[in-house]
């Protein structure tokens, strides 16, 4: 047996870095992907977010109500983007997802102020993601003292000694700010993902390496009808995968479960479709099953992090919140969360229902025109 040798070494070193700059795919995504992790991590991510969207109703029409809105308008941790004109309107609003929190200035607001009557504002809180509401239910500890400090003078000033009045936070949905009811309803679409995307790319690719894709090819079967035969078996899958994580959800986390109506079972048909059309897409670019993996994780990554899944979405940056809306699973996730625990109706999601139809229609079309351009 000969001694080791560096030329020997540098040769095989030389071909690898050959076939490095060959696989074209395979290195951009070496050097793509941490330069992503980097940037999600380093910008989008913000477990404490402000400026959310509040909406208020003030029934009374006083300088006091006035300063209080003046206040919250100030603080980096409300944007007042809605002036509700009754409860319904307010209720609505939380329900649907359009604001995080909603406020109520009573219509007796400043007699019992000057009365020293135990006035109180109420502050409902959408808690269905806890870490998303818990900084800014803190500042409002420190609206009392502020608010009025410029009204309460003379004969009042004595009502600034104690808190003029109290704050009473409402938090819906989850008002014991139970993090599993957040995290694992959106388990499902992160493990759907997953699971669906990566199978199907990989058993379509695994195809094309063994041949038997090729014997296919050679037969009259149209491409609808291949995508179509190859993908209804991973529908059953996803919709046995479905019904085992919402028992689980339901027996072992407790989490509550709305009587979740038509919208959230159309929500899931529509991901699991998109799910498995985009695994098939990616089979057609792909030329091994390790592309067919790196693809499929290049998406579920995105997924995880700009979804809403991990971190607060309201949170991220607004090209991070532009990118998150571009990702199914952000759109799917609302759709659960808002059928389980918020016990939406179809009319309540129907933006995201929308937005889940047009990536199963893009990503279906883009996925034909591929296999169109693989039979030719």
């Amino acid at each position: 047996m000969s001694g080791i040798s560096a030329t020997r070494i540098a040769a095989v070193l030389i071909k690898e870095f050959k076939q490095l700059t060959r696989d074209r795919l395979t290195y951009a995504m070496m050097l793509a992907l941490p330069v992503i992790q980097l940037l999600l991590f380093g910008y989008a991510i913000n477990a404490e977010p402000r400026h959310l969207p509040t909406a208020v109703l003030v029934q009374e029409d006083s300088a006091f109500a006035r300063s209080i809105v003046t206040a919250l308008k100030t603080s980096e941790f409300f944007d007042l983007t809605v002036q509700a004109r009754s409860v319904a309107e307010l209720d609505d609003l939380v329900r649907s997802g359009e604001v995080q929190f909603a406020i109520t200035i009573p219509g007796d607001f400043t007699r019992r102020v000057v009365r020293g009557d135990k006035a109180q504002i109420l502050v409902e809180a959408d808690a269905t993601d806890p870490t998303a509401t818990n900084g800014a239910v803190a500042a409002l500890s420190a609206l009392p003292a502020q608010a009025l400090s410029r009204d309460l003078r003379g004969a009042l000033a004595q009502r600034q000694a104690r808190s003029p009045f109290e704050v009473v936070v409402h938090r819906r949905y989850n008002p014991e700010a139970v993090t599993a009811y957040n995290i694992v309803p959106g388990l499902l679409g992160v493990i759907l993902s997953m699971t669906l995307v990566l199978m199907t790319s990989l058993s379509m690719t695994r195809e094309a390496e063994r041949g038997t894709m090729e014997s296919l090819l050679s037969t009259p079967v149209e491409p609808i009808e291949v995508m179509i035969g190859k993908l209804a078996p991973y529908v059953a899958v996803g919709l046995i995968q479905t019904v085992i994580i919402l028992i689980i959800a339901r027996t072992l986390f407790q989490v509550p479960m709305e009587a979740p109506g038509p919208g959230l079972g159309l929500g899931i048909a529509l991901f699991i479709l998109g799910s498995l059309a985009l695994g098939f897409l990616i089979s057609t670019v792909a030329r091994s099953q390790l592309q067919a993996m790196q693809m499929s994780f290049f998406y579920i990554l995105p997924s995880i992090l700009l979804s809403g899944f991990m971190f607060p979405f309201r949170g991220m940056p607004i090209w991070a919140q532009v990118l998150g809306e571009a990702i199914p699973v952000t759109h799917f996730l609302r759709v659960v969360r808002g059928a389980l625990l918020k016990g939406q109706a179809l009319p309540d999601m129907w933006r995201e229902l929308a937005a889940l139809t047009a990536f199963v229609c893009v990503v279906t079309a883009l996925a034909m025109a591929r296999y169109r351009r693989t039979l030719d």
